[in-house]
């Protein structure tokens, strides 16, 4: 059974307390997202649509990801048992939310890039959201530093940890990332990094190299050469994006030009995220 906010803050509130952060994070990753499309003058009905249809991917790919966890076919769970039972995956959301998104626009027919309009609005949502991992999850494996939480024998039971020894506060270093991300995409790229869509795909980038890093601390199931599957999974996309980053930036596509110089019109060129 998964703590509920009543028991986090001592009330009667029989909310899961994971849930309510995760609706707290896409509550505020929607409100930053309508200001920013607001500023960046990117108001066409159809961008509703592709907002619903990354929404929609992204629940469907956190929930179903992790499915195929074993070679052996027979091994992993149903999709009726993975929906219901199973773990959620961030790194499956994401992906699933980006194709949402690219599925919606090529459904609308809407072409302006709104890289620029989702970057603060996840980097916000997942500091948010984070927290309700922080609460209710392992939070991770031993740390030899000998700083972070220690487990009690019934929490490290109910969550199959170790008790009694200070553990990586993994999740905390994750939210203190995307904390750090968010403010800077907010005051300073949103308004400086001229190239359409560009800050995506940096926060992205950053965020994939980190989250690989970070893998290490967390006490996941190794599978492969030392490798829990969300580093395999990275080890495939993370590269991509990295090459991106390199391409445009020969390109001189991250060059930060004078704050007063941003036009809000810079952002309905035309292409893809």
């Amino acid at each position: 059974m998964f703590p509920t906010l009543g028991d986090l803050f001592g009330i009667d509130l029989p909310v899961p307390t994971h849930d309510a952060f995760v609706a707290l994070g896409l509550t505020a990753a929607l409100a930053v997202f309508l200001v920013e499309a607001r500023r960046r003058r990117q108001t066409d009905l159809r961008l509703v649509y592709v907002v619903t249809a990354a929404l929609v991917g992204g629940a469907i790919f956190m929930r179903l990801g992790p499915i195929l966890q074993h070679v052996d076919l027979r091994a992993n769970p149903s999709v009726a048992e993975q929906w219901v039972y199973g773990n959620r995956s961030i790194l499956g959301g994401l992906f699933g939310a980006w194709l949402g998104a690219h599925v919606g626009k090529r459904l609308t027919g809407y072409t302006a890039r709104t890289g620029d309009l989702f970057a603060p609005a996840v980097a916000l949502g997942m500091t948010i959201g984070r927290f309700g991992c922080l609460f209710t999850e392992l939070p991770g494996s031993p740390n030899p530093l000998g700083f972070g939480p220690a487990l009690d024998q019934a929490t490290a039971a109910r969550l199959d940890g170790v008790a009694g020894v200070a553990l990586h506060p993994s999740f905390g270093y994750e939210i203190a990332f995307h904390a750090v991300a968010f403010v800077v995409l907010w005051r300073v790229l949103r308004h400086r990094l001229t190239a359409p869509g560009e800050t995506l795909v940096v926060y992205l980038a950053a965020y994939g190299v980190f989250r690989f890093l970070v893998e290490f601390t967390r006490g996941d199931e190794v599978v492969w050469a030392g490798l829990d599957r969300s580093q395999l999974f990275l080890l495939l996309t993370v590269p991509l994006l990295l090459a991106r980053v390199a391409v445009q930036w020969r390109r001189g596509a991250y060059t930060l030009a004078p704050r007063q110089s941003l036009a809000p019109a810079s952002a309905v060129a035309q292409g893809p995220w």
